[in-house]
């Protein structure tokens, strides 16, 4: 919810639904001092993953109603809105936390199925979509983020 808050905060204030990368970064990293130049870029890249904006000819447009969004007064994004979610990894947490066993031992089963099973014909987010049916783990919320995975 934060990454949408951060996206819709230049584009509330200035009532554009449209806005170049330089604008955005003035506005983050100068105007609002929320972030550097490079975190700013960083940003933008990862609000483009998360499918709330959208470039198209060097113009960033919001691909979501930026009115709906209320921007906090003193906001100021927190740190998680850099980091990218890897449903992979999230997985292998919650397999983890169901068998009380080492991360490293989930991984080694996960590729022993890879390697053994299908002769290496199978990549990783499903060996761990097969694992998480085994130990009866939920991952029914991840199979998107897996699916896009799959298609990188």
């Amino acid at each position: 919810m934060t990454l949408q808050i951060t996206v819709a905060a230049p584009f509330k204030h200035t009532r554009k639904m449209g806005m170049r990368k330089n604008e955005l970064v003035y506005y983050y990293a100068l105007d609002r001092k929320w972030m550097s130049t490079d975190q700013a870029a960083v940003l933008l890249r990862r609000a483009e993953e998360a499918g709330l904006i959208r470039q198209e000819n060097g113009v960033f447009s919001v691909l979501f109603d930026p009115s709906t969004v209320t921007v906090p007064i003193g906001f100021r994004p927190a740190s998680a809105v850099f980091e990218t979610n890897d449903p992979a990894q999230e997985l292998i947490g919650r397999i983890v936390k169901a068998r009380g066993v080492p991360e490293t031992d989930v991984v080694a089963e996960m590729n022993g199925i890879v390697r053994e099973q299908f002769d290496g014909n199978l990549l990783p987010p499903a060996a761990l979509v097969l694992l998480a049916k085994k130990y009866q783990v939920p991952y029914e919320d991840l199979r998107d983020a897996l699916l896009a995975a799959l298609r990188k």
